[in-house]
């Protein structure tokens, strides 16, 4: 009896977590399954299956600019927010270096700030500075947005570097430019590859933050969006499902980096 009661504990919380996953994974699975439907509405039944409007979407033109648009965008955000979380962290492990609790609690904030505020922020910053809205407005607020996470990996890589490679290499004739780039950047460099990753995929994703900074050319989230307005169909279901199979295998891969990352 006792065992019984012990075990309900367990049981009840592997039917929480196969519910979750079927809440998460139900939707998906369905949009998926349309993205294949041979007729030019989603619903019930499916009838025959076909790769046609795959076939479609990988020949509109619209789709791939705004793929590249979006490519383009990930790049310099993850470029910026790599350097800056990268002196960041540098900068929290400094010796001698007053309110480094207070940098970090800073330097994490837009992590935790929901994005519609941190959108709105930003459109009245940009406004404030009169920068106009378009490719850098987005490259700004997507670089806010993705230096915390950089800041954290690169954090927890420098935290568990030993302190005489650096000072073997000063006592070897190197300056601090010479020992970052030959000790510490050399050993950054599996955090700073998941970092660099998941920030490709948070700009990719994001939507909020490029429907306010955004100008006239449309990024991947926003061509799916306009497209939802004009009802659902099939073809948007294909384009989705790529981008889920895409950003869901670079997560993966990302996740394996950082594992590796703690391991070694």
């Amino acid at each position: 009896m006792r065992n019984m009661f012990a075990d309900a504990p367990r049981t009840t919380l592997t039917a929480f977590y196969w519910a979750f996953l079927l809440y998460l994974l139900l939707p998906l699975t369905l949009m998926m399954a349309m993205s294949f439907k041979d007729a030019n509405f989603v619903a019930f039944p499916i009838g025959d299956w076909t790769l046609d409007w795959y076939a479609k979407v990988m020949q509109d033109k619209q789709f791939l600019e705004a793929c590249l648009y979006s490519v383009m965008i990930a790049a310099a955000s993850t470029l910026a927010a790599t350097t800056l979380g990268t002196w960041i962290a540098m900068l929290i492990v400094a010796e001698g270096i007053k309110g480094q609790v207070i940098i970090f609690a800073l330097a994490c904030l837009p992590a935790v700030v929901p994005g519609m505020i941190s959108a709105i922020s930003l459109r009245i910053f940009i406004s404030t500075i009169d920068m106009p809205t378009g490719t850098a407005a987005i490259i700004l607020g997507h670089t806010v947005h993705a230096v915390p996470f950089v800041v954290v990996m690169a954090l927890t890589r420098l935290r568990s570097m030993p302190g005489n490679l650096v000072d073997a290499a000063r006592d070897l004739g190197a300056d601090s430019v010479v020992a970052f780039f030959r000790v510490t950047l050399p050993y950054l460099k599996p955090a700073l590859v998941g970092g660099m990753i998941f920030c490709v995929l948070l700009s990719i994703d994001d939507f909020v933050r490029t429907f306010f900074l955004g100008g006239y050319r449309p990024t991947l989230p926003m061509l799916i969006f306009a497209k939802v307005q004009g009802g659902m169909s099939p073809e948007i279901n294909a384009m989705a499902t790529l981008v889920l199979v895409v950003t869901a295998a670079v997560g993966l891969y990302a996740e394996y980096l950082t594992r590796r990352a703690r391991t070694r």
